[in-house]
């Protein structure tokens, strides 16, 4: 992931340090699902260390792995946009030690502080955009005939 997408290149001191103070430490072995989609998006981590997998189930394939995810890095974004159900499939391959944040909580506190709700929407913008794309590269990766993806 891009350097502007993590928590620390993507929210203003004042902003991160207002949302850390929401975070509460977590721990996860290696292997554990963090999130199925279509599920209740309810929370959202920031990997302090290891790594989470983010996947797309394929119907009559495995699941493909999108993209995988390191310290620093946001776990999910559906939690901020309604419906609030996940996108992806979220996996550690790794054992992994994170943020939890409440995302109720979390959007409680961007509707009550304007400034701090622009901050963290553009910083999931910034998150989305990406994954979309990595999304898309992946997925022609795995399934388009070759060269397929290239651009003349």
């Amino acid at each position: 992931m891009t350097s502007t997408t993590t928590v620390s290149a993507a929210l203003p001191v004042g902003h991160r340090e207002r949302l850390m103070n929401l975070a509460r430490e977590v721990s996860f072995p290696l292997g554990t699902r963090l999130f199925e989609e279509g599920r209740r998006a309810d929370r959202f981590w920031i990997v302090r260390t290891g790594t989470v997998a983010l996947d797309l189930h394929v119907p009559g394939r495995r699941a493909a792995v999108i993209e995988t995810l390191g310290h620093g890095e946001l776990v999910g974004w559906s939690w901020h946009f309604t419906p609030h159900t996940w996108q992806l499939g979220a996996e550690t391959t790794s054992p992994v030690r994170a943020w939890e944040f409440d995302a109720q909580t979390v959007r409680d506190l961007c509707a009550s502080d304007a400034e701090f709700g622009r901050a963290v929407a553009v910083w999931v913008g910034r998150v989305v955009a990406h994954r979309l794309q990595a999304a898309r590269i992946r997925l022609l990766d795995l399934y388009a005939p070759y060269g397929s993806g290239s651009r003349s």
